[in-house]
């Protein structure tokens, strides 16, 4: 006698068994170039031009610390000098960003006035105009007001963050209901302190994704300090370790930098990663809340 199987659920769905390859594989894709730097980070110079081993893996002798000992002398130990910069940058440019990104995207999606369709618009256009075309624009702009060659030619540009305006416009409609808003001035709070005790809370989900799109865009960001900076001492650690690259490759110093270049461009990911695994949770809280509605 057969065996009568049991009957499948409702809703039942089978696993999808390709795409959790194509993820896997998609997974594997972008953490392979991770790997090799954080294993390539670990080798001297011979190390990395070795044919022996493999390049994914960890070489006989592990240097890494030997190469962070060489980035705080070579050259005057102006590594640390552009990682400061990079740090400065990140934390006004991308900070000042979410802030200008945050009141925007909440006037757009709070408050009725004339032109908002107009000026939402040109926000959103905004957002297809790549930043290397409005370098020259702002080289010039710059020179005439005398403020080329300085860290503000740098913060100022970065405090503008289109993407970032358009996501909290996004968020505020959702989460904060036109009814908490009124209830909120019903009991006599102003429009600072609606926005500053009621709304904010709410809104950190978005505010923290925003916070790190910015500072992630303001860390990498490379063309742009590359045409307004001169000076090496302003330059961000971008800057900085592709111009130790042209070096090397132009035969000054060949093929003894290419380790200090590989190490550092290792240690200056590493306090995006931490930042990214702290912040993490509010990302959670914000998917767990975007369910609910």
């Amino acid at each position: 006698m057969t065996k009568n199987k049991r009957p499948k659920p409702s809703g039942y769905r089978p696993p999808q068994i390709g795409s959790h390859v194509f993820l896997v594989i998609l997974a594997v894709y972008f953490l392979i170039p991770l790997w090799w730097l954080i294993v390539a980070s670990t080798k001297s110079n011979s190390g990395l031009f070795t044919s022996t081993g493999s390049a994914l893996w960890f070489g006989s002798h592990f240097s890494f610390f030997d190469n962070v000992a060489q980035l705080s002398t070579y050259n005057t130990g102006i590594y640390w000098r552009w990682l400061a910069n990079s740090l400065l940058y990140a934390v006004v440019g991308g900070g000042g960003a979410t802030v200008i990104s945050v009141m925007a995207g909440y006037g757009f999606a709070k408050y009725r006035f004339k032109g908002r369709t107009l000026m939402f618009t040109m926000v959103l256009g905004s957002v297809m105009v790549p930043m290397t075309a409005l370098v020259i624009p702002l080289f010039m702009m710059f020179s005439v007001l005398g403020i080329l060659n300085t860290i503000w030619c740098v913060i100022l540009p970065s405090l503008l963050s289109p993407v970032g305006t358009y996501l909290i416009r996004v968020y505020s409609q959702d989460a904060l209901p036109d009814e908490l808003l009124d209830a909120a001035r019903v009991d006599g709070a102003g429009e600072m302190r609606t926005f500053w005790s009621v709304c904010l809370p709410q809104l950190r989900p978005a505010v923290i994704t925003v916070l790190l799109l910015s500072v992630v865009a303001t860390w990498n960001n490379f063309f742009l300090p590359q045409v307004m900076l001169a000076n090496g001492k302003l330059w961000p650690i971008t800057v900085g370790l592709n111009d130790w690259l042209y070096q090397s490759n132009n035969g000054n110093n060949a093929e003894q930098v290419w380790n200090l270049v590989v190490s550092g461009a290792f240690v200056s990911v590493v306090p995006l990663i931490v930042a990214f695994l702290f912040l993490q949770r509010y990302w959670q809280s914000g998917l767990a809340l975007g369910s609910l509605k």
